[in-house]
């Protein structure tokens, strides 16, 4: 991509104000605080310092509150995208490989989304990185020893922004106090962020920082209460030294909108977020205020207000390209964990560890360092060791939030092969033209979708596919739902029946967004099992009989709570398999019934094939199975696979990013070509299929 496509330019003012929606309500120039408690867990907003033209709204708001405590309906929902298939996708011959990942703090990326984010940039895919917060929090930067100064939140937002420079130009492999280029970027509605740009080669990165506060006048959270609050507006922060000298002000609208103009900016295909939907809180309530966890759920309450902005961005960036007609953007994204990692067993060996460990030393910096910047050198509480010995161990693990193992695939009448995955939200089915060559994808609707799509294969060849789909996710008080959805083909290698909903196994809207990523197995009596881990982290199951009548819902037995990334797997005597790994041990089922052997403790990956488990334990690269050692190190998911002619087959990720598959004694190593986001295996009666979905949003195919 040459730099002019890169660094294309926003529309024109009139058009990118034609993405903002209008207001239909009353916005206030301060933050609003929370008033009196109402019946029913409501609490009624008032507001301080209106605008004139506001006063009287303000007013019988208020009035209105302390009558019945009634809560306005929203100002509006959020677009729908329309999920009948036959929408045009962006072509892959016309893009090239970008990612965005959009963070609420300066040093989100680095704790929860790497070795992720190094991986690509490694292999020379260009780097956005959004943070929309201005990370200001109290305005202290010191650590022991230092002597105690007066809060500076400017200086201490610059000192954190310096920080990321020399963490990204170490990641660059360039001098940590390289010079950056720093401007002011205009964004949709006239408002301004900071941009910083580095380049080595064809290797970049950029950086925007939004600098939204951290906190309101009255020191309530700013971005959850942006997400839910109607008339709130927040004022940004002033970073010292920021190319930005001016503040701006956003509302619910105007910061999903800012976010749309980034994505439809620099069209990325891959996306990271954080967690939208995090688990319920884990934690006693002491410990949960001296982690900084939101009250209820296990995860800063930024990470969860920032993601749920990004998604409902997303979702909105697809429904504007299908309403104008447009192609629809073709991107892979992936959520990211946060203070999850706390809460279970580390899942990063030794030498990944080190390495993540290793870009947030520059990025916390010393106070001794001479950088340039007179604010600060870093975010000095994150520096030297500190990383490895804080007690929450963030850094420890990387977790994603809808774990997949890749593409599913399926063998076509014609021996040939199709992919299913998820791509700008939707369904998609690529299917070779020849063997190992993909054509364009071809979309099957179903979104706004979660990444992870569950599959199985019945007998006669036809593919059911499973996913969660984002049915609402509204903010600013209106719904925010997540359901299990089915796409059953009509034929083997045929078009498909239309999108069928299959509920969720929680009962209400909150608990049911904590869903999993489905996992789906057939077994030979024609029966389908329908797996997910559910809001209690025990596993739901529902059951598609022969006749392909649907069961209800029900929790597994068993009172250990697991982890999501479940394995499902069918034994030579038609048994069905699911390993979880727990907090404690590996969890096992059989046809339903929980086994008590006991099972080792594993980081987090497990895999299942003809009911075996093959799993890593914490800490390590090593994937063990019932023969011990499996010579397939790495780190990130596994792929088990069974045949009758080949034994069992394993796919997995090396600790360099490289695609490894074990046949037999046999390993082998993808040594060319980018990394995937994702791969998948297939056993044929030639020989195992490697599918990998690269960073540009196409597959690709690997014979071992």
């Amino acid at each position: 991509m040459t730099a002019g496509t890169f660094r294309r330019s926003f529309p024109v003012a009139a058009s990118c104000q034609s993405r903002t929606r209008p207001h239909t309500t009353p916005r206030l120039e301060r933050s609003s605080y929370r008033g009196p408690h109402c019946p029913g867990g409501r609490t009624a907003h008032v507001t301080t310092a209106p605008r004139r033209r506001t006063v009287l709204a303000a007013a019988l708001a208020v009035t209105s509150a302390a009558a019945g405590c009634s809560v306005p309906e929203p100002r509006r929902t959020a677009p729908t995208v329309d999920p009948a298939p036959g929408k045009p996708i962006a072509s892959a011959r016309t893009r090239r490989a970008l990612l965005l990942q959009i963070a609420a703090h300066p040093d989100d990326d680095l704790y929860f989304m790497n070795p992720d984010s190094q991986r690509l940039l490694d292999a020379g895919v260009p780097l956005v990185s959004v943070y929309v917060t201005a990370g200001e929090h109290t305005g202290r930067n010191r650590i022991k020893g230092m002597p105690d100064t007066p809060p500076d939140r400017a200086a201490y937002s610059s000192a954190r922004h310096q920080g990321l420079r020399q963490s990204y130009a170490a990641a660059l492999g360039l001098p940590l106090f390289t010079p950056w280029r720093r401007r002011v970027l205009t964004l949709p509605g006239g408002r301004r962020a900071e941009i910083d740009t580095l380049d080595r080669g064809r290797r970049r990165v950029e950086l925007v920082f939004l600098n939204l506060p951290m906190h309101t006048n009255r020191r309530y959270m700013a971005l959850p209460a942006l997400w839910h609050d109607r008339a709130l507006e927040l004022r940004t922060h002033l970073s010292a030294g920021s190319p930005v000298t001016r503040s701006d002000t956003y509302d619910y609208d105007q910061l999903v909108g800012v976010l749309v103009g980034l994505l439809d900016r620099y069209r990325p295909t891959v996306v990271h977020t954080l967690d939208p939907d995090p688990d319920i809180q884990l934690s006693d309530e002491a410990t949960r205020r001296r982690d900084s966890e939101q009250p209820g759920y296990a995860d800063h309450g930024d990470h969860t207000a920032v993601a749920s902005f990004t998604w409902a961005a997303l979702n909105r960036w697809v429904a504007d390209a299908v309403r104008d007609g447009e192609p629809i953007p073709a991107f892979t994204a992936t959520a990211f964990r946060g203070y999850y990692n706390r809460h279970w067993p580390k899942n990063l060996p030794p030498r990944l560890l080190a390495a993540k460990a290793a870009r947030l030393v520059p990025y916390g910096g010393d106070p001794s360092w001479d950088c340039g910047n007179p604010s600060g050198c870093g975010d000095y509480g994150v520096g030297g060791e500190r990383p490895l010995t804080n007690r929450k161990g963030w850094v420890r693990s990387t977790h994603h939030r809808w774990p997949t193992a890749g593409p599913a695939l399926a063998e076509q009448p014609d021996g040939r092969l199709a992919a299913y995955g998820v791509l700008g939200l939707r369904a998609v089915r690529w299917r070779e033209t020849a063997p190992g060559v993909w054509g364009e994808p071809a979309d099957l609707g179903g979104g706004p979708l979660a990444p992870a799509l569950g599959s199985a294969v019945l007998d006669d060849g036809r593919v059911l596919l499973f996913g969660v789909r984002f049915s609402a996710i509204d903010g600013h008080g209106g719904r925010n739902r997540r359901e299990l959805v089915l796409l059953e083909q009509r034929s083997p290698g045929g078009l498909f029946l239309a999108w069928r909903g299959l509920g969720n196994p929680e009962r209400t809207d909150d608990r049911g967004r904590r869903v999993g990523a489905p996992v789906a197995v057939a077994a030979p009596d024609g029966r389908v099992h329908l797996f997910v881990r559910n809001a209690d982290r025990h596993v739901s199951t529902r059951v598609r009989a022969a006749d392909g009548t649907w069961g209800s819902w029900r929790t597994l037995p068993g009172a250990a709570e697991v982890q999501d990334g479940l394995a499902a797997s069918v034994d030579g005597a038609g048994r069905t398999h699911l390993y979880a790994a727990g907090r404690e041990s590996v969890r096992h089922w059989v046809d339903g019934a929980e086994r008590t052997d006991p099972l080792p403790l594993s980081g987090s990956t497990v895999a299942a094939a003809g009911g075996d488990l093959y799993y890593r334990p914490p800490a390590s690269g090593e994937l063990l199975g019932p023969g011990g050692d499996s010579g397939l190190d790495g780190f990130g998911g596994v792929v088990a696979a069974r045949s009758a002619a080949l034994g069992t087959v394993l796919l997995g990720t090396g600790e360099d990013g490289r695609v490894r598959v074990r046949t037999g004694d046999r390993v082998r190593t993808r040594a060319s070509g980018a990394p995937g986001v994702s791969a998948a295996l297939h056993l044929g009666a030639d020989g195992p299929t490697v599918v990998g979905l690269g960073a540009d949003g196409h597959p690709w195919s690997w014979r071992p």
